[in-house]
């Protein structure tokens, strides 16, 4: 199958019903993307297929077949973070990591969807990613910080 994943295109034979996150993490070594819960709740595996956020312990790698994956590592261009990863790190949006990846791909994906959200656009855009440590008020700082210009 091929695909392009982080900008970079792949090929690569996935068995049939090997999950996204299985090919992303095991076979093309891209260890950010975590696998919390394993039925798709948490929001730790959120990328973006084809710029709409999925949960990638949940989608079949045979899914993302002529697709463009984006994964955590691929926010970031190339020595720079992406404005939400460095409103993140200064606004104390991450903890222990394990929901981070997912967090930052899916405020990535707010905001690419609307460049300036109220909280409350915020807070329901990211319900799907939950956090066990923050309490998502950095997390909501981080996202306003960005939105604003100020990461």
């Amino acid at each position: 199958m091929r695909l392009t994943v982080n900008g970079q295109p792949v090929e690569t034979n996935a068995p049939p019903g090997q999950l996204l996150i299985d090919l992303l993490r095991a076979d093309l070594g891209l260890t950010g993307t975590k696998e919390a819960c394993s039925v798709g709740v948490c929001g730790a595996c959120t990328v973006l297929l084809d710029g709409r956020m999925v949960a990638s312990c949940l989608a079949l790698a045979a899914q993302a077949e002529g697709a463009d994956v984006v994964t955590v590592e691929g926010l970031a261009d190339d020595e720079r973070l992406d404005p939400i990863q460095e409103a993140f790190l200064e606004r104390g949006g991450l903890q222990c990591g394990i929901c981070t990846p997912g967090q930052l791909v899916a405020a990535r994906s707010l905001l690419n969807a609307n460049p300036a959200p109220s909280e409350d656009d915020a807070k329901r855009w990211m319900m799907g990613n939950l956090c066990r440590c923050t309490g998502y008020y950095q997390i909501l700082e981080a996202i306003a910080a960005a939105s604003q210009g100020e990461a």
